[in-house]
Protein backbone atom coordinates (compact mmCIF):
# COMPACT_ATOMS: atom_id res chain seq x y z
CA UNK A 1 0.00 0.00 0.00
CA UNK A 2 1.52 3.31 -1.11
CA UNK A 3 0.56 6.13 1.26
CA UNK A 4 3.17 8.56 -0.06
CA UNK A 5 2.27 11.99 -1.38
CA UNK A 6 4.03 15.20 -2.33
CA UNK A 7 3.36 18.57 -0.74
CA UNK A 8 5.18 21.73 -1.90
CA UNK A 9 7.77 19.47 -3.49
CA UNK A 10 8.39 17.61 -0.23
CA UNK A 11 8.06 13.83 -0.41
CA UNK A 12 5.88 12.64 2.49
CA UNK A 13 5.55 9.03 3.66
CA UNK A 14 1.82 9.59 4.22
CA UNK A 15 -0.55 12.59 4.01
CA UNK A 16 -0.57 13.55 7.73
CA UNK A 17 1.27 16.72 8.73
CA UNK A 18 1.03 17.83 12.35
CA UNK A 19 0.12 21.52 12.29
CA UNK A 20 1.60 24.38 14.30
CA UNK A 21 0.52 23.93 17.91
CA UNK A 22 1.80 23.06 21.40
CA UNK A 23 2.39 19.57 19.97
CA UNK A 24 5.22 20.93 17.82
CA UNK A 25 6.73 23.22 20.46
CA UNK A 26 9.24 20.77 21.98
CA UNK A 27 11.87 18.38 20.67
CA UNK A 28 10.55 15.41 22.66
CA UNK A 29 6.98 15.92 21.48
CA UNK A 30 8.06 16.11 17.85
CA UNK A 31 10.15 12.93 18.20
CA UNK A 32 7.09 11.17 19.59
CA UNK A 33 4.96 12.39 16.70
CA UNK A 34 7.51 11.04 14.22
CA UNK A 35 7.61 7.67 15.99
CA UNK A 36 3.83 7.41 15.72
CA UNK A 37 3.77 8.11 11.99
CA UNK A 38 3.67 11.86 11.39
CA UNK A 39 4.88 12.58 7.85
CA UNK A 40 5.99 16.15 8.62
CA UNK A 41 5.60 18.80 11.29
CA UNK A 42 4.87 22.51 11.19
CA UNK A 43 6.70 24.05 14.12
CA UNK A 44 4.90 26.38 16.50
CA UNK A 45 4.92 29.89 15.08
CA UNK A 46 7.43 32.63 15.56
CA UNK A 47 5.35 35.78 15.85
CA UNK A 48 6.04 39.15 14.33
CA UNK A 49 5.60 40.64 17.78
CA UNK A 50 8.43 38.49 19.14
CA UNK A 51 10.94 39.37 16.47
CA UNK A 52 10.15 43.08 16.33
CA UNK A 53 9.52 43.70 20.01
CA UNK A 54 12.68 45.63 20.81
CA UNK A 55 12.92 47.45 17.50
CA UNK A 56 9.29 48.64 17.73
CA UNK A 57 8.55 47.81 14.11
CA UNK A 58 5.08 46.39 14.68
CA UNK A 59 2.54 48.10 12.42
CA UNK A 60 -0.31 49.88 14.16
CA UNK A 61 -2.97 47.69 12.56
CA UNK A 62 -1.81 44.36 14.00
CA UNK A 63 -4.29 42.29 15.97
CA UNK A 64 -2.49 42.67 19.29
CA UNK A 65 -1.13 39.87 21.46
CA UNK A 66 0.10 36.34 20.93
CA UNK A 67 -3.08 35.15 22.66
CA UNK A 68 -4.90 36.12 19.45
CA UNK A 69 -3.85 32.86 17.84
CA UNK A 70 -5.10 29.46 18.94
CA UNK A 71 -1.70 27.81 18.70
CA UNK A 72 -0.12 30.41 21.00
CA UNK A 73 -2.26 29.94 24.07
CA UNK A 74 -0.29 28.85 27.10
CA UNK A 75 3.19 28.39 25.73
CA UNK A 76 4.33 31.80 24.52
CA UNK A 77 4.31 33.81 27.77
CA UNK A 78 4.74 37.54 27.30
CA UNK A 79 8.28 37.49 28.70
CA UNK A 80 9.54 35.65 25.61
CA UNK A 81 8.92 38.75 23.55
CA UNK A 82 12.26 40.09 24.72
CA UNK A 83 14.03 37.24 22.92
CA UNK A 84 14.77 39.25 19.79
CA UNK A 85 14.85 37.10 16.63
CA UNK A 86 14.14 33.97 18.67
CA UNK A 87 17.57 32.37 18.46
CA UNK A 88 16.33 29.37 20.43
CA UNK A 89 13.86 28.62 17.64
CA UNK A 90 16.68 28.51 15.12
CA UNK A 91 18.73 26.19 17.32
CA UNK A 92 15.72 23.89 17.69
CA UNK A 93 15.36 23.60 13.92
CA UNK A 94 19.01 22.64 13.58
CA UNK A 95 18.68 20.08 16.36
CA UNK A 96 15.55 18.59 14.82
CA UNK A 97 17.11 18.27 11.38
CA UNK A 98 19.99 16.33 12.92
CA UNK A 99 17.71 13.91 14.76
CA UNK A 100 14.55 13.28 12.74
CA UNK A 101 14.00 12.16 9.17
CA UNK A 102 10.69 13.86 8.38
CA UNK A 103 10.41 17.36 6.86
CA UNK A 104 10.42 20.31 9.26
CA UNK A 105 8.27 23.26 8.21
CA UNK A 106 8.92 26.49 10.08
CA UNK A 107 6.06 28.89 10.74
CA UNK A 108 6.06 32.69 10.65
CA UNK A 109 3.01 34.52 11.97
CA UNK A 110 2.67 38.17 11.00
CA UNK A 111 1.20 40.62 8.53
CA UNK A 112 3.28 43.81 8.19
CA UNK A 113 6.33 44.33 6.00
CA UNK A 114 8.65 45.09 8.93
CA UNK A 115 12.09 43.75 9.70
CA UNK A 116 10.68 40.47 11.02
CA UNK A 117 10.48 39.19 7.44
CA UNK A 118 14.28 38.99 7.23
CA UNK A 119 14.01 36.26 9.85
CA UNK A 120 12.71 33.95 7.12
CA UNK A 121 16.25 33.65 5.73
CA UNK A 122 17.53 32.60 9.14
CA UNK A 123 14.89 29.86 9.25
CA UNK A 124 16.13 28.56 5.91
CA UNK A 125 19.75 28.72 7.01
CA UNK A 126 18.91 26.79 10.18
CA UNK A 127 17.68 23.92 8.00
CA UNK A 128 13.92 24.34 7.63
CA UNK A 129 12.63 22.35 4.64
CA UNK A 130 9.81 24.81 3.97
CA UNK A 131 8.06 27.78 5.51
CA UNK A 132 4.42 28.31 6.38
CA UNK A 133 3.23 31.90 6.50
CA UNK A 134 0.30 32.40 8.85
CA UNK A 135 -1.21 35.83 8.21
CA UNK A 136 -4.07 36.80 10.49
CA UNK A 137 -5.38 40.35 10.18
CA UNK A 138 -8.69 41.55 11.65
CA UNK A 139 -9.82 44.71 9.77
CA UNK A 140 -11.65 46.68 12.48
CA UNK A 141 -11.55 50.00 10.61
CA UNK A 142 -14.81 50.54 8.70
CA UNK A 143 -12.93 52.56 6.07
CA UNK A 144 -10.57 49.70 5.21
CA UNK A 145 -11.38 48.28 1.79
CA UNK A 146 -11.28 44.58 0.94
CA UNK A 147 -8.60 45.11 -1.69
CA UNK A 148 -6.36 46.74 0.92
CA UNK A 149 -6.72 43.75 3.25
CA UNK A 150 -5.88 41.37 0.43
CA UNK A 151 -2.85 43.45 -0.50
CA UNK A 152 -1.46 43.08 3.04
CA UNK A 153 -1.36 39.31 2.51
CA UNK A 154 0.19 39.59 -0.95
CA UNK A 155 2.83 42.09 0.17
CA UNK A 156 3.85 40.00 3.19
CA UNK A 157 4.21 36.88 1.04
CA UNK A 158 6.24 38.67 -1.63
CA UNK A 159 8.53 40.14 1.00
CA UNK A 160 9.18 36.71 2.52
CA UNK A 161 9.79 35.17 -0.90
CA UNK A 162 12.53 37.74 -1.55
CA UNK A 163 14.54 36.26 1.33
CA UNK A 164 14.20 32.49 0.84
CA UNK A 165 14.46 29.81 -1.83
CA UNK A 166 12.68 27.05 0.11
CA UNK A 167 8.96 26.49 -0.58
CA UNK A 168 6.58 28.91 1.13
CA UNK A 169 3.01 27.94 1.91
CA UNK A 170 0.27 30.31 3.07
CA UNK A 171 -2.36 29.44 5.64
CA UNK A 172 -5.50 31.02 4.22
CA UNK A 173 -8.70 31.89 6.01
CA UNK A 174 -12.16 31.24 4.61
CA UNK A 175 -13.44 34.81 4.90
CA UNK A 176 -12.23 36.43 1.70
CA UNK A 177 -15.10 37.61 -0.51
CA UNK A 178 -13.59 35.73 -3.46
CA UNK A 179 -11.45 32.88 -2.07
CA UNK A 180 -10.65 31.41 -5.49
CA UNK A 181 -9.29 34.71 -6.80
CA UNK A 182 -7.37 35.31 -3.58
CA UNK A 183 -5.84 31.85 -3.89
CA UNK A 184 -4.74 32.72 -7.43
CA UNK A 185 -3.20 36.00 -6.24
CA UNK A 186 -1.22 34.15 -3.58
CA UNK A 187 0.02 31.59 -6.11
CA UNK A 188 0.97 34.38 -8.52
CA UNK A 189 2.88 36.02 -5.65
CA UNK A 190 4.92 32.87 -5.13
CA UNK A 191 3.02 30.54 -2.79
CA UNK A 192 3.98 26.90 -3.30
CA UNK A 193 1.19 25.65 -1.05
CA UNK A 194 -2.15 26.76 0.37
CA UNK A 195 -3.42 25.49 3.72
CA UNK A 196 -7.22 25.48 3.84
CA UNK A 197 -8.01 26.94 6.38
CA UNK A 198 -6.71 28.90 9.34
CA UNK A 199 -8.76 28.51 12.51
CA UNK A 200 -8.77 31.69 14.64
CA UNK A 201 -9.70 31.63 18.29
CA UNK A 202 -13.29 32.30 19.35
CA UNK A 203 -14.34 35.62 20.83
CA UNK A 204 -16.67 35.44 23.82
CA UNK A 205 -18.00 37.65 26.63
CA UNK A 206 -17.18 36.94 30.28
CA UNK A 207 -20.38 37.82 32.11
CA UNK A 208 -18.63 37.76 35.50
CA UNK A 209 -15.73 40.07 34.66
CA UNK A 210 -17.79 41.93 32.02
CA UNK A 211 -15.02 41.76 29.48
CA UNK A 212 -14.34 40.31 26.05
CA UNK A 213 -12.21 37.17 26.03
CA UNK A 214 -10.71 34.73 23.56
CA UNK A 215 -11.00 30.97 23.91
CA UNK A 216 -9.43 28.00 22.18
CA UNK A 217 -11.45 26.92 19.17
CA UNK A 218 -10.87 23.19 18.75
CA UNK A 219 -12.29 21.62 15.63
CA UNK A 220 -14.39 18.54 14.98
CA UNK A 221 -15.01 16.55 11.81
CA UNK A 222 -18.12 18.68 11.27
CA UNK A 223 -15.83 21.64 10.53
CA UNK A 224 -14.34 20.01 7.43
CA UNK A 225 -17.05 21.23 5.03
CA UNK A 226 -15.54 24.51 3.78
CA UNK A 227 -12.14 22.89 3.43
CA UNK A 228 -13.63 20.19 1.21
CA UNK A 229 -15.58 22.75 -0.80
CA UNK A 230 -12.57 24.91 -1.65
CA UNK A 231 -10.13 22.07 -2.06
CA UNK A 232 -12.55 20.58 -4.57
CA UNK A 233 -12.97 23.90 -6.37
CA UNK A 234 -9.27 24.80 -6.53
CA UNK A 235 -7.96 21.36 -7.50
CA UNK A 236 -6.13 21.58 -10.86
CA UNK A 237 -7.20 25.20 -11.34
CA UNK A 238 -3.95 26.45 -9.84
CA UNK A 239 -0.39 25.14 -9.95
CA UNK A 240 -0.10 24.80 -6.18
CA UNK A 241 -0.13 22.15 -3.47
CA UNK A 242 -3.26 22.05 -1.31
CA UNK A 243 -3.27 21.04 2.34
CA UNK A 244 -6.57 20.42 4.13
CA UNK A 245 -6.81 21.76 7.66
CA UNK A 246 -9.61 22.37 10.19
CA UNK A 247 -11.73 19.32 10.94
CA UNK A 248 -9.27 16.51 10.11
CA UNK A 249 -9.76 13.96 12.89
CA UNK A 250 -10.19 10.50 11.35
CA UNK A 251 -9.12 8.37 8.40
CA UNK A 252 -12.46 9.21 6.80
CA UNK A 253 -11.67 12.93 7.01
CA UNK A 254 -8.32 12.30 5.33
CA UNK A 255 -9.93 10.28 2.55
CA UNK A 256 -12.50 13.01 1.90
CA UNK A 257 -9.78 15.67 1.83
CA UNK A 258 -7.59 13.72 -0.59
CA UNK A 259 -10.52 12.89 -2.87
CA UNK A 260 -11.55 16.55 -2.94
CA UNK A 261 -8.08 17.45 -4.18
CA UNK A 262 -5.77 17.97 -1.20
CA UNK A 263 -2.20 16.68 -1.38
CA UNK A 264 -1.91 16.43 2.39
CA UNK A 265 -3.74 17.27 5.61
CA UNK A 266 -2.87 19.02 8.84
CA UNK A 267 -4.04 17.50 12.10
CA UNK A 268 -3.98 19.23 15.50
CA UNK A 269 -7.19 19.12 17.55
CA UNK A 270 -7.56 15.34 17.27
CA UNK A 271 -4.02 14.89 18.60
CA UNK A 272 -4.52 17.37 21.41
CA UNK A 273 -7.55 15.33 22.45
CA UNK A 274 -6.21 11.81 21.87
CA UNK A 275 -2.42 12.00 22.02
CA UNK A 276 0.28 11.12 19.49
CA UNK A 277 -0.84 7.46 19.40
CA UNK A 278 -3.94 8.60 17.51
CA UNK A 279 -1.74 8.99 14.43
CA UNK A 280 -1.00 5.28 14.23
CA UNK A 281 -4.65 4.38 14.73
CA UNK A 282 -5.69 6.69 11.90
CA UNK A 283 -3.00 5.33 9.58
CA UNK A 284 -4.06 1.76 10.32
CA UNK A 285 -7.69 2.63 9.59
CA UNK A 286 -6.66 4.45 6.41
CA UNK A 287 -4.72 1.43 5.15
CA UNK A 288 -7.55 -0.97 6.01
CA UNK A 289 -10.11 1.15 4.14
CA UNK A 290 -7.89 1.39 1.05
CA UNK A 291 -7.32 -2.34 1.04
CA UNK A 292 -11.06 -3.01 1.36
CA UNK A 293 -11.88 -0.62 -1.51
CA UNK A 294 -8.93 -1.87 -3.58
CA UNK A 295 -7.04 1.40 -3.76
CA UNK A 296 -3.31 0.89 -4.16
CA UNK A 297 -2.09 4.45 -3.52
CA UNK A 298 -2.99 7.91 -2.28
CA UNK A 299 -2.23 9.30 -5.73
CA UNK A 300 -4.88 7.04 -7.26
CA UNK A 301 -7.68 8.76 -5.34
CA UNK A 302 -6.34 12.33 -5.31
CA UNK A 303 -8.90 14.78 -6.70
CA UNK A 304 -11.20 11.97 -7.82
CA UNK A 305 -14.25 13.76 -6.40
CA UNK A 306 -13.12 17.35 -6.97
CA UNK A 307 -15.17 19.84 -8.96
CA UNK A 308 -13.15 18.81 -12.02
CA UNK A 309 -14.11 15.14 -11.72
CA UNK A 310 -17.23 14.68 -9.63
CA UNK A 311 -20.45 13.42 -11.21
CA UNK A 312 -22.30 15.89 -8.97
CA UNK A 313 -20.68 19.32 -9.48
CA UNK A 314 -23.73 20.98 -7.91
CA UNK A 315 -22.45 19.78 -4.53
CA UNK A 316 -19.82 22.54 -4.71
CA UNK A 317 -22.16 25.20 -6.08
CA UNK A 318 -25.41 27.06 -5.41
CA UNK A 319 -27.73 24.70 -7.29
CA UNK A 320 -27.32 22.00 -4.69
CA UNK A 321 -27.75 24.58 -1.92
CA UNK A 322 -31.21 25.44 -3.28
CA UNK A 323 -32.22 21.80 -3.64
CA UNK A 324 -31.18 20.93 -0.08
CA UNK A 325 -33.18 23.82 1.40
CA UNK A 326 -36.31 23.26 -0.69
CA UNK A 327 -36.41 19.52 -0.09
CA UNK A 328 -35.60 19.53 3.63
CA UNK A 329 -38.47 18.45 5.89
CA UNK A 330 -38.73 18.03 9.66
Amino acid sequence: MDLTTTYMGLKLKNPIIVGASPLTATFDSIKKLEENGAAAVVLHSVFEEQINYESREIDHFLFKGSESYAEAIGYFPEVTLSNLESEDYLKEITRLKANISIPVIASLNGVSKGGWIKYAKKLQEAGADALELNITYIPTDTDTEARDVEQLYIDALKAVKEHVSIPVGVKMNAYFSAPAQMAKKLVDAGASGLVLFDRPVHVDIDLEDLNSIQVINKSSSKDLSETLRWSGILYKKLDVSLCASTGVHSHEDILKAIMSGADAVQMVSALLQNGAGHLQNVLNDLTAWMEEKEYVSIEQMKGSISLAHTSNPAAYQRANYMRILTEFRF
